[in-house]
C-alpha cells in the first residue's frame, strides 16, 4: 500500500512538472513586433529579452508614444523575408499590417497574432489583455488594466454643460462618437459636433457644413514638415477664422493613434483645454 502510495505521488509529481514544462514551453521566447500599436502594447508588457524587434514607425516621435523606448530594440520594416531570417517564435501584427507578409509567416509555419485596431475606450482593455494572453504575461496585463481603469475613472468628465468641439484633420477628415479619437473627445468634456451632423465613425466633412456647426473648438493633428496637398485645407480662411472667433487645439497624433494607455495623456491634453475654454 505505500509503494503504491509512493508511485501514485511520484507519477503526479512528474505529471505536474510535464505540465508545467509543456505551459513553459508555450510562451513565446522571440517575438517580433510589425505594427505600431502591436509595437507598443508588446514593449509595456514583454518580459525582459522577449521582445526582439519592433516596426520602424515605432521609433518616430510623430506616431509613436514610446519613440525613445524603441531605441532599445532592433527595427525591421514588416517585410516577410526579413521577419523569418530573425527567426521568431511569434510575432504580433495588426489587422491593417501587409497581408501578404502575414500570410507568407503562416505558410512558413511561424505563429502570428493579429490585432484589430481599438475604436473605443474600452477595447484599449482588451488589447492589453490580448497581448498579455499571447506574451504568457496575463498578470502583468491585469495591472495594466488596473492602473488604467482606474486613470480613466479619474479623468472622465461627469459635466452638464460640454463645449463643442469638431475634430478636423488633414483632408477634411473627422472623427465621431463610435471611433477611439471621439471617445477620448467626450471623455474629456466635449461634445463632438460631427455627431450632429450624421457622423458615428470617420469621414470627409465638408467646411461648409463645419461652419454651420459653429465649434466653440477647433482640434487638429500637428502638422509634419513641409508642404503637404492634403494639409492645405487647414490653412483656408475658414479654418483661419474658426481658429481665431474659438478655441483652437493642436493634438499630439502619437497619443491618439493606438489603443494604449496613452490615450489617458490625450484626455489630460484636452481636460486642460475645456478647463481653459469655461474659465474664461
Amino acid at each position: 500500500m505505500q509503494n503504491s502510495r509512493f508511485i501514485t505521488a511520484v507519477l503526479l509529481a512528474v505529471a505536474l512538472t510535464a505540465t508545467a514544462t509543456t505551459f513553459a514551453n508555450d510562451v513565446p521566447k522571440r517575438v517580433i513586433s510589425i505594427n505600431l500599436c502591436t509595437d507598443q502594447l508588446a514593449m509595456m508588457l514583454a518580459a525582459p529579452g522577449q521582445l526582439h524587434s519592433v516596426s520602424y514607425l515605432a521609433i518616430d516621435p510623430r506616431g509613436s508614444a514610446m519613440a525613445e523606448e524603441a531605441q532599445n530594440y532592433q527595427i525591421n520594416h514588416g517585410l516577410a523575408e526579413e521577419i523569418y531570417l530573425l527567426k521568431p517564435d511569434l510575432v504580433v501584427a495588426g489587422s491593417f499590417s501587409t497581408r501578404a507578409t502575414i500570410d507568407m509567416l503562416k505558410r512558413l509555419d511561424i505563429p502570428v497574432e493579429v490585432f484589430k485596431p481599438a475604436y473605443g475606450l474600452d477595447e484599449v482593455r482588451d488589447r492589453i489583455h490580448q497581448m498579455g494572453g499571447v506574451l504568457g504575461r496575463e498578470e502583468a496585463s491585469q495591472a495594466l488594466v488596473r492602473d488604467y481603469n482606474h486613470r480613466l475613472d479619474i479623468l472622465r468628465v461627469v459635466t452638464e454643460h460640454r463645449p463643442n468641439a469638431a475634430l478636423y484633420y488633414a483632408n477634411g477628415y473627422t472623427s465621431g462618437d463610435r471611433t477611439l479619437a471621439g471617445q477620448i473627445l467626450f471623455a474629456a468634456g466635449f461634445e463632438n459636433v460631427a455627431v450632429k451632423a450624421g457622423y458615428s465613425v470617420g469621414g470627409i466633412l465638408p467646411l461648409e457644413v463645419l461652419t454651420m456647426l459653429k465649434p466653440e473648438a477647433l482640434i487638429t493633428g500637428l502638422r509634419y514638415p513641409g508642404a503637404s496637398r492634403s494639409e492645405e485645407i487647414l490653412d483656408h480662411p475658414i479654418i483661419k477664422t474658426l481658429q481665431e472667433v474659438g478655441t483652437n487645439g493642436a493634438i499630439s497624433d502619437q497619443d491618439w493613434i493606438c489603443g494604449t494607455p496613452y490615450v489617458l495623456r490625450a484626455i489630460e491634453e484636452l481636460n486642460a483645454l475645456r478647463r481653459k475654454m469655461t474659465e474664461n
